[in-house]
């Protein structure tokens, strides 16, 4: 009967476009038929005639008002389809309440009535008439009745077919008496009853145990909440503090910048008014020696009377002026100084730049425990002559030395005076050696951890202290060019490739893995693995340039290719006013002899390289003592752009 009520349901779902009034698109209500056999509900179909009468439908036209009658059979069918709807979106809540149903414990006796009790011992379940005996009959006394139970069956003992009365706790499983005498004798055990009171007991106390952690994961959470509002705060003070950090150094780079140019400006009013100062006396030496020449032409004209055999003429103060193009130009002392500290800035800024930032504050860090404990290296004695003006400024980590006076190359110290510059020195030295690190261990472009080993370097030999006739080196003089395979794209080549230039400009240089890519520096073509070679360099200033050795194997595109720091190269390096030796990343300061020639003997049997300040004779600074373990080529650092070095023709 239930099969032929789905389908006849499920039949009137077919003709549910059927039952469904095409104005207000819901089923009917109320269906009523006009005369070209259409039908609409009654209250829709009103609506749509207010001043002619038409079919909604198919647009028929009625000149009068159809009478409207209800459509009984076609409302007995929508009554019948929305009832059956009705059923079935109710049929979940009736299978609910047949499930609820089937779960009632029915009396095993009478099979109809709700069960009152179940009797453990009779394994049966009892309304309240046929409980009666349990109640009444003193037979069944000691028979153990309980709430009812619908799962007797799996009470009974698989093995023994008798009640599990017992729980065994060793084996975690219900238990008969026979059980008890046989398979589980000797284990522990107690009553369901008990192990049901033990086992709510566990769960309620793992229930407030979960009550406990959900607080405070909760209130976790609502702390983690707050301190997402803490760190929003704290980020948007810390940008502030940042933007206002970043805009007072903005701030101070063009104070400076301001201060600089107008030190420029002020070089230049200074240049121009002596030039217009000069160009007024040229121009009234012009004009006073104009009319002595008229008055020497007016004396001629008259060459004929006695008046000119008398006549005397001495020619005006102007005459005895040699004039010279003077030397005046904006290299003063202030503006190379401002020059070469704003070159140093941006290269010391670049490289810490490019350093992690957690490596930033540590370098900055050792530079500045480095400038505090450095001291001046003591240089040579000051006389009064020395310029009070020369540039004594220094990054953090840059020793502040004193310039030197530079050397007479044609006065020889006296015996006692040698000895005491030599001491000192020696002093300077051994003082640069422990305490010095100049601003180029902030801007070298390795990444160095531990210190690096002190290079085996030594002070001038004491054979080689006094100054040496250059003839005697032109002995071992060499040519050498510059290899354009190695050269810095910052590097110009010139002269037969034996000038380097520098600018800041690049140039268009096939990639060669040969190249220097990060360091300004270029080799020469040819090296040396034996006997001994000398050459000599001119250079345009000495500032920001460095002279040295290397091995072929010296990087080219890493941090560490600067020349003096790695193991592979040695150098001698001015870095603005101070003169350093270096060799693995370690710097000892020398005297500056501000040399504009310097030559280089490089003896490979004696392992050693030494540096001359060249004059009229040579002047030895400093020398490398090192074993050769493979071919030095000749090196050069050029940083400072315009500057450039030249590699000399030598004649004796």
């Amino acid at each position: 009967m239930a099969e032929v009520d789905e389908s006849h349901f499920f039949s009137l779902l077919s003709l549910e476009d059927e039952l469904t009034c095409s104005i207000c698109l819901s089923t009917f209500d109320c269906p009523v038929t006009i005369p070209c056999g259409h039908n609409f509900c009654q209250d829709c179909l009103l609506a749509t005639w207010k001043e002619s009468y038409s079919c909604p439908q198919c647009r028929t036209h009625f000149a009068t008002k159809p009478e409207l009658k209800k459509n009984t059979v076609l409302s007995t069918v929508v009554q019948t389809f929305n009832l059956r709807s009705t059923k079935s979106e109710a049929s979940p809540a009736e299978e609910e309440s047949k499930a609820k149903k089937e779960e009632v414990i029915r009396c095993d006796a009478c099979m109809e009535a709700e069960a009152s009790q179940t009797c453990l011992t009779c394994m049966a379940s009892f309304c309240e008439d046929h409980l009666r005996p349990h109640r009444e009959n003193p037979i069944f006394r000691l028979h153990q009745l309980s709430e009812p139970v619908g799962d007797l069956l799996q009470r009974i003992c698989p093995d023994h077919h008798k009640m599990m009365e017992f729980f065994c706790t060793q084996h975690g499983r219900p238990i008969c008496s026979l059980c008890l005498q046989q398979v589980h004798k000797g284990c522990p055990f107690m009553s369901h009853e008990e192990q049901r009171n033990m086992k709510e007991s566990d769960l309620r106390s793992k229930l407030g145990l979960l009550d406990g952690k959900i607080t405070n994961n909760v209130t976790v959470m609502s702390q983690m909440r707050d301190m997402q509002n803490q760190l929003k705060d704290s980020a948007t003070n810390r940008k502030k503090a940042l933007s206002a950090e970043y805009q007072q150094m903005r701030d101070m780079l063009a104070r400076d910048e301001r201060e600089a140019l107008s030190a420029v400006d002020r070089e230049l009013q200074s240049g121009q008014t002596k030039l217009n100062g000069l160009t007024k006396r040229f121009t009234e030496n012009i004009d006073s020696m104009s009319k002595a020449k008229e008055d020497i032409h007016s004396l001629l004209s008259q060459s004929q009377t006695l008046a000119f055999l008398q006549a005397s003429f001495d020619l005006p103060q102007a005459a005895s002026f040699d004039p010279h193009t003077p030397r005046i130009s904006l290299d003063s002392k202030k503006v190379t100084a401002t020059q070469g500290f704003a070159a140093a800035l941006k290269e010391y800024l670049t490289e810490l730049l490019k350093q992690p930032v957690e490596a930033r504050l540590l370098k900055l860090k050792q530079g500045e425990c480095a400038g505090e404990k450095a001291a001046p290296a003591p240089g040579p004695e000051r006389t009064g002559s020395q310029p009070k003006s020369e540039p004594q400024w220094a990054f953090p980590g840059q020793v502040r030395l004193p310039t030197p006076c530079s050397p007479d190359p044609g006065s020889q110290p006296k015996v006692g005076q040698k000895k005491k510059k030599e001491k000192q020195t020696k002093k300077a030295q051994s003082t640069g050696n422990d305490k010095a690190r100049s601003m180029e261990n902030l801007l070298s472009l390795e990444g160095k951890g531990e210190p690096a080993a002190e290079p085996e370097t030594s002070d001038i030999p004491p054979n080689i202290t006094s100054a040496e006739k250059r003839s005697e080196l032109l002995k071992y003089g060499t040519v050498l060019t510059l290899d354009p395979k190695t050269a810095h794209k910052r590097i110009t080549l010139s002269e037969g490739f034996t000038k380097a230039s520098v600018s800041d400009e690049h140039t268009n240089y096939p990639d060669y893995p040969e190249r220097f890519a990060v360091c300004s520096q270029v080799l020469t073509s040819k090296g040396f693995s034996r006997g001994r070679h000398y050459w000599e360099v001119r250079l345009s200033s000495s500032n920001f340039i460095g002279i040295g050795l290397a091995y072929n194997s010296i990087d080219r595109k890493g941090p560490t290719s600067r020349l003096g720091r790695n193991a592979q190269s040695w150098c001698v390096e001015w870095f603005n006013v101070k003169l350093s030796a270096w060799h693995n990343s370690s710097e000892t300061v020398l005297v500056n002899p501000n040399p504009k020639r310097i030559g280089v003997l490089l003896d490979c049997e004696g392992g050693t390289a030494t540096f001359y300040n060249v004059a009229d004779r040579a002047y030895p600074f400093h020398s490398f003592v090192f074993p050769f373990a493979a071919a030095v080529y000749p090196a050069f650092w050029i940083f400072s752009s315009g500057s450039s070095i030249s590699l000399c023709k030598l004649q004796a």
